[in-house]
């Protein structure tokens, strides 16, 4: 079994069909810190325009159990299943809309990215992805460094953005002991607001970085040794040795068509052995002489020897001949150049059949 290359033998820029190949299997750069970053800016939004109704909202229903407990039965089993469900219920209503938020900025986060598709080779199953020695790399090799670098940045920006926010809201806390309790929600609710924002200004330079660290170690990571690209342009282009040899086929194939189109010939004209052009002309079916075989050397005997097996004439012209086997083409009419002197050489194979 070959190894796989190394990272050091890995030289090449990956090809256009390497990235299409990557990204059809679900291999795209993805950055995981951009969702988290969308889920804290979803949770200032909430927190923003929505908390405010839907708090008032869950306690007013909540205050239900205090102020009026008397309303509600709690005489079986099934009493207390239809009151939890209810709690449940109004419980659900407030956290659908953070869900709601948290859900949405995250898919835009993930679309903002890369555009979605669906890939079944990200769900096949895969030894790889269970294997101890697999998951031992993952954790300790350089992505796992990375993520644990990624998330002790994190920790220590929350804690220090909220230790400073609680240092300067200290006072603000303290205040609130002896004030009218009413209050209290609000100035909560205002310094959980700072610090959802202060996090997020906080982490943008994360989320930046790892936008564009993800971006290169994937391109990195695609990297092509030399003989990946030898082999990827095998398989576009062809093996070099089986082009070669289909050529040959394609070429003996023409060939032999065109040899046996002699027979149909009018006249040949010839340079003794190096070159022979085979003409046909009748006035029913062009308005001039046909090339209907062309060849040089041996095959230039060869047409010369057909011709003369069927009482062909062949006329030696050396200069015509030279001239015409670099500027006619198989079973196409002769150019107007050669008019002329192939009229004469016509005329006298038809003069000479004649008598």
């Amino acid at each position: 079994m070959s190894e796989a290359p190394d990272k050091e033998s890995k030289t090449e820029a990956p090809s256009d069909k390497k990235i299409r190949d990557a990204v059809e299997k679900g291999n795209i750069p993805f950055s995981r810190e951009a969702p988290m970053f969308a889920s804290i800016l979803g949770i200032l939004l909430f927190l923003a325009f929505a908390v405010r109704q839907s708090t008032l909202t869950l306690t007013g229903k909540l205050a239900l159990f205090i102020d009026r407990p008397q309303d509600f039965r709690l005489n079986a089993g099934e009493d207390a299943v239809t009151l939890i469900q209810a709690v449940a219920a109004e419980i659900g209503l407030f956290l659908l809309p953070i869900i709601a938020i948290l859900a949405s900025c995250s898919l835009a986060a993930s679309i903002f990215q890369n555009t979605p598709r669906v890939v079944t080779e990200r769900i096949r199953p895969q030894w790889n992805r269970i294997s101890p020695v697999s998951g031992w790399k993952r954790i300790f090799g350089r992505p796992g460094l990375v993520e644990f670098g990624k998330s002790l940045f994190k920790f220590a920006t929350i804690a220090l953005v909220a230790v400073v926010l609680l240092k300067s809201e200290r006072y603000k806390v303290i205040n609130s002991m002896f004030s009218d309790p009413i209050l209290i929600p609000e100035m909560m609710l205002s310094m959980a607001m700072k610090l959802v924002s202060a996090i997020s200004i906080a982490t943008i330079v994360l989320v930046a970085l790892d936008l564009i660290w993800a971006r290169f170690k994937w391109h990195s990571d695609l990297k092509m040794t030399l003989q990946e690209v030898k082999d990827e342009h095998k398989q576009i282009e062809g093996d070099p040795m089986v082009k070669a040899r289909m050529r040959s086929i394609a070429q003996d194939r023409a060939r032999k068509r065109m040899l046996s189109a002699v027979p149909k010939a009018t006249f040949v004209i010839a340079n003794p052995t190096h070159y022979a052009i085979a003409l046909r002309y009748d006035r029913n079916e062009s308005s001039a002489p046909v090339v209907v075989a062309k060849g040089q050397d041996l095959i230039a005997l060869k047409i010369r020897e057909i011709a003369e097996k069927n009482d062909i004439p062949v006329i030696e012209d050396k200069p015509l001949a030279r001239s015409m086997y670099d500027n006619v083409q198989v079973d196409r009419m002769i150019p107007p150049d050669f008019y002329k002197a192939v009229a004469q050489i016509l005329f006298y194979v038809l003069t000479r059949s004649k008598s």
